[in-house]
């Protein structure tokens, strides 16, 4: 290719000057006043004079002072400089749009001109940065062994709940169903292994949509949001359920079932509030022993089946064949067996949520234990029931304990005058054993992780400020998150209560809760592919696989409804009230606009005593919620790519305040800070600040810059990276992982509460409210 021709300048002569038409008398104004923006570049002596026959003869061919007419860019600059000195200095960004309010005053809709200011991070700031990052790499500690075990003591005490529900659907058919449910993880595995190696964060799914790389919108989110707290809360409702089943199947408490679980959901929010958390350790020892009481009643079911034959499993098949003997009522079964067997699934979803403390590289090991435990302890448990009980037994609820008072123990086979009074006496011990696990996986593993997963995303939802900052306030003795432990085990037990204290009901919502969560996770692939198509992934699955997969949980969720119509009512009703809950608080200022609208079109509430106060107090709240200002991390100077930026923080946060950050090492886009005044302009409901960061862009500067502006980087907004940044995406968030750190110690770790040091002095200034940074080099004015 040839070198690029620059195109010759233009000479304008009188006579095509006057066939463009000559000046107005407001062009002339403009002139005379020193107005004039289109053809008075700052860097040019001559003026053009206030006549218009003078105007024309200064372009005569021939004249030493001809003046030449800027070409397009210069214009295009000369404009923006121009506009904006002609703006009033201070005061706000008042508009000439009529307001909609006709008695009161609309001045609370207006920011103030933003600021340009240059800054540099100090030795104490920098060194906060990277203790922040060697925190967050620290928490890597878990193993696949510790990883696995906090999510599979919540999938494999599935069994205990989910055996009686498949088989009072699929009968015989009932180990085929289980086989085929978990066969159904092979289509989420590499769809949430892709997800992890492209968002490493804690927190899923609701962080994959609500990332701070805009994957989607906020309302998008918060329906994550609402199915993910909708299914821990069915999960610790299950639980308690279940504990107290079989804790009443081998004493008879003094109350009533109902009052026994309501009890529990006490019981867990003392637990809570005293800090009293699970650890690796402790969950890993529970596994142990959960498994260690699977592989008895394993051993003891098979020795049972090889000395009694198989004649109870040939009972059982021949009554099941007699009740549906068409293929396609057989069909029907094991496809109602297979809805209803998903259910013992669940905390698959889970391992999501703390991907972040695992060491690199064990997600997809983790993933892999999760999937094929139930696979192989479900399946075989269902045909051991099959082969050691009769048919009307196994869909009995605490049918893991009726199975272990059938069977003996192997050890105690002696002599056959003492056969049956030892087989006897086994199968008591047993049975205990076996209701005694049951009752410490409900209790303290599944109720724990429900308990765990959602005050995490209560603390993230008020990181984001849909919740009030409250619900993130500790108890003074423990460091508990008091308000969010409440919050949650107070919903939980309404859930029960509103329920009638129905177990069938809950576990039918729950498989159905449970499958709208998994189809998040395909949903959340869609979109980061759709709108980050550049984020660096380590594995990449088919998009038959994603397609697959959301068909699966549409057609088994759709199974479910089916089966009992009435769940839709129930997951509509629990679903609807989040949903609308969460709306309400993310909508805070738009709902005070519309209350001070109706307020504005009632004079007579202006002139009362009693109201005469109320648009001035809603004023105020409205300035108060949108104080916390976003930050935007930028590269380009594009102005495209920074509206589009700014259009989705206008729709997505409640912020009157935006500072544009753009890391650099003495070289600035040249069109930034005249693109970021335009921006200004053209968004006058919010302070749009430029500020230049002297640095480079790594997370050490990111966390450092986030500590001295006093805010958090889950209020930060960057565009996509690309495959030559050198840091991962997670590294980015290292002050919010801080943040949320006394949290996971708590309740994961066990670890007590470690904080970052804060050096004084390096924060902004208290007298600014709005959170600007000080040493302005550009033009300022006052803030709302």
């Amino acid at each position: 290719m040839g070198a690029k021709v620059k195109p010759a300048v233009h000479r304008w002569t009188v006579d095509e000057i006057e066939d463009l038409g000559r000046p107005d008398e407001t062009t002339l104004s403009n002139a005379e006043t020193g107005n004039w923006i289109a053809i008075e570049p700052p860097h040019r002596a001559q003026t053009p004079p206030s006549n218009a026959s003078t105007f024309c003869q200064i372009y005569t061919p021939g004249d030493a002072s001809v003046v030449q007419l800027p070409t397009f860019d210069e214009s295009q600059f000369d404009i923006i400089l121009r506009r904006q000195r002609v703006r009033s200095r201070g005061g706000l960004k008042f508009t000439n749009v009529p307001s909609r309010f006709l008695n009161l005053s609309n001045d609370f809709e207006f920011a103030g001109w933003g600021t340009a200011s240059k800054i540099a991070l100090t030795a104490d700031e920098v060194s906060h940065g990277n203790d922040a990052l060697k925190l967050y790499h620290s928490q890597q500690v878990l193993g696949q062994v510790a990883a696995s075990a906090l999510a599979a003591n919540d999938i494999l005490g599935g069994m205990f709940y989910t055996l009686p529900s498949v088989f009072a659907v699929a009968g015989v058919y009932s180990p085929i169903a289980i086989f085929i449910a978990t066969w159904s993880l092979f289509l989420w595995r590499p769809i949430m292994e892709e997800l992890d190696s492209a968002l490493p964060i804690s927190g899923a799914p609701y962080t994959y949509l609500s990332s701070r790389l805009n994957v989607s919108t906020k309302s998008i989110a918060l329906v994550g949001a609402s199915l993910f707290l909708l299914d821990s809360a069915a999960t610790a409702v299950a639980s308690a359920s279940t504990a107290i089943a079989y804790l009443a199947g081998e004493v008879r408490p003094p109350f009533p079932t109902y009052v026994g679980t309501l009890l529990v959901f006490v019981l867990f929010a003392a637990i809570g509030l005293a800090g009293l958390r699970e650890s690796a350790r402790v969950a890993s020892g529970v596994l142990t022993f959960h498994i260690t009481t699977v592989m008895v009643l394993f051993v003891a079911s098979f020795v049972t089946w090889g000395s009694h034959g198989s004649s109870q499993l040939w009972a059982n098949w021949v009554a099941g064949r007699a009740t549906q003997a068409s293929p396609v009522g057989i069909l029907r079964q094991i496809f109602d067996g297979v809805c209803v067997g998903m259910l013992g699934l669940t905390g698959f979803e889970c391992a999501p949520a703390y991907t972040a403390k695992m060491r690199p590289g064990s997600y997809p090991t983790v993933l892999r234990n999760l999937h094929l435990s139930p696979m192989i302890l479900c399946s075989t448990m269902a045909l051991l029931v099959l082969a050691s009980l009769p048919i009307q037994d196994a869909a009995r609820g605490n049918v893991l304990s009726i199975l272990a008072e059938k069977v003996p123990a192997p050890s105690l086979f002696v002599k056959k005058g003492r056969t049956d009074i030892l087989e006897q006496v086994a199968g008591r011990w047993l049975r205990i054993w076996v209701a005694l696990d049951a009752v410490i996986k409900s209790l303290k593993e599944r109720a724990d992780i429900g308990i765990i997963s959602a005050c995490e995303l209560l603390c993230e939802l008020s990181r984001d400020r849909v919740l009030p900052h409250a619900f993130r306030a500790q108890f003074p003795l423990t460091g508990a998150p008091y308000l969010a432990i409440l919050s949650f085990v107070t919903f939980s037990a309404a859930i029960y209560a509103s329920t009638g204290a129905n177990l069938a009901i809950i576990s039918a919502m729950f498989s159905v809760v449970w499958l709208a969560v998994m189809a998040l996770f395909p949903v959340s692939l869609v979109l980061l592919r759709f709108s980050r198509p550049r984020l660096p992934r380590a594995s990449q699955c088919s998009l038959a696989v994603i397609v697959g997969s959301i068909l699966v949980a549409a057609i088994v969720f759709a199974g479910n409804v089916a089966m009992n119509p009435s769940i839709a009512g129930w997951f509509s009703l629990y679903f609807l009230v989040l949903c609308l809950g969460f709306s309400i608080a993310s909508n805070k200022v738009a709902i005070l606009r519309w209350i001070y609208w109706a307020y504005d079109q009632v004079p007579l509430l202006h002139e009362c005593r009693l109201t005469r106060g109320w648009g001035d107090g809603l004023i105020a709240i409205v300035r108060r919620l949108k104080r916390q200002p976003i930050c935007l991390l930028v590269k380009t100077d594009e102005i495209n790519h920074l509206f589009n930026m700014i259009l989705y923080v206008r729709q997505n946060e409640e912020t009157s305040h935006l500072s544009i950050i753009h890391f650099h090492k003495g070289s600035v886009p040249s069109e930034l800070e005249a693109n970021a005044k335009i921006l200004d302009e053209a968004f006058p409901e919010i302070t749009i600040d430029l500020v230049l960061v002297e640095g480079s862009f790594t997370p050490q500067n990111v966390a450092a810059l986030a500590h001295r502006l006093n805010t958090s980087t889950s209020l930060m907004f960057m565009s996509c990276p690309g495959p030559n940044l050198p840091h991962p995406v997670a590294e980015f968030v290292p002050i919010m992982g801080a943040t949320a750190l006394v949290l996971y110690q708590r309740l994961v770790l066990g670890k007590p509460q470690r904080t970052l040091p804060r050096p004084d002095g390096t924060t902004a200034s208290k007298e600014r409210a709005d959170g600007a940074v000080t040493g302005q080099t550009g033009e300022g004015g006052s803030r709302e």
